[in-house]
């Protein structure tokens, strides 16, 4: 059997970005300096990820059904549909073909049920949020619940709130609450939250793709360090780290509440705890332009590559 060179070409970029890239990029240093430009290249590794990996076993499958792409699906379908099955079709193509359409359905399927799910137990969270919560003067869209534990975070939906406790409001200086709403405020505004659930959808998707989890951890991380760095603006380095490691160190308090679960195990927590803390107090070294214009470079050709491949074969 002959395999398309852009199949094997697809591929072999498909294991690079399922296992070097992350775990290279997980590494490094840069990220915490430019959370932006490190979102958009996950975002574009799980893109280019996903299209290598269904458009290598897609090419591979359809290789006897025609010259090129548009020729090879459409005597595909003929053949499902109508048949026969040209002479050179081996059980190895119907693998690799079965194996294109169920990895895609899967992934679809895993995003759909994230975001359903997710959607779901926000309007639950915000029902019991009208019940046993109440605005905090003057600011309708944040809600104090009546509890001693320190908690804060945030509920997107059509009518987003942020979510203080009692206890928090008693534990902070005005200060470092002002900074503790902006940062849940920011999450807020910049729809966090679709994010982290088209990660989560894919971990639960692939679990034992190294990426996957990878992605998961590190794309948290960086939508916080987003936030910090709109709430340092209005209240300074030093409050927004006090106020962050109150607030992370009792994160525990806020599963008790009936916050929305925080995936990550204790140890990852007080890891991403101390980087944000390490990124407020010491700073960081600015990623130079180099760097930049080749992780732009980078994001471009992940982005335009794969699908052009898989398009004009």
């Amino acid at each position: 059997m002959s395999v398309d060179s852009t199949a094997v070409a697809l591929g072999v970029l498909a294991v690079a970005l399922a296992w070097p890239v992350p775990l290279l990029l997980a590494r490094a240093k840069w990220p915490a300096a430019a959370p932006v430009l490190a979102l958009a290249l996950w975002q574009s590794i799980a893109f280019a990820g996903g299209i290598s990996m269904i458009g290598s076993l897609l090419l591979a499958g359809l290789e006897p059904f025609g010259d090129d792409l548009a020729s090879r699906v459409s005597s595909a379908a003929e053949s499902l549909f109508a048949g026969p099955l040209p002479p050179d079709v081996s059980l190895l193509h119907t693998f690799f073909l079965s194996a294109a359409v169920l990895l895609t359905a899967h992934l679809l399927l895993n995003l759909a049920l994230t975001s359903v799910r997710s959607r779901r137990q926000r309007h639950r969270h915000m029902e019991l949020l009208r019940l046993l919560s109440s605005p905090l003067p003057d600011e309708p869209a944040t809600r104090i619940i009546d509890h001693p534990a320190p908690a804060a975070y945030c509920l997107p939906g059509a009518r987003s709130v942020t979510v203080l406790s009692e206890g928090m409001i008693e534990l902070l200086r005005p200060d470092e609450l002002e900074a503790v709403i902006a940062h849940e405020r920011a999450h807020l505004r910049q729809k966090h939250h679709l994010l982290l659930d088209a990660f989560r959808s894919w971990k639960r998707a692939l679990p034992w793709f190294p990426i996957a989890t990878r992605a998961q951890d590190a794309v948290a991380l960086l939508v916080e360090m987003l936030a910090d760095d709109a709430a340092r603006h209005t209240s300074g380095d030093a409050v927004l780290a006090d106020a962050i490691r109150i607030v992370d160190s009792t994160g525990s308090a806020g599963a008790a509440l009936g916050a929305p679960k925080d995936p990550r195990t204790p140890e990852q927590r007080r890891t991403a705890l101390l980087a944000r803390e390490e990124r407020l107090t010491t700073g960081y070294r600015p990623v130079g332009t180099g760097l930049r214009l080749l992780v732009v470079i980078a994001i471009v050709l992940l982005v335009i590559v794969p699908p052009v491949l898989v398009l004009t074969s």
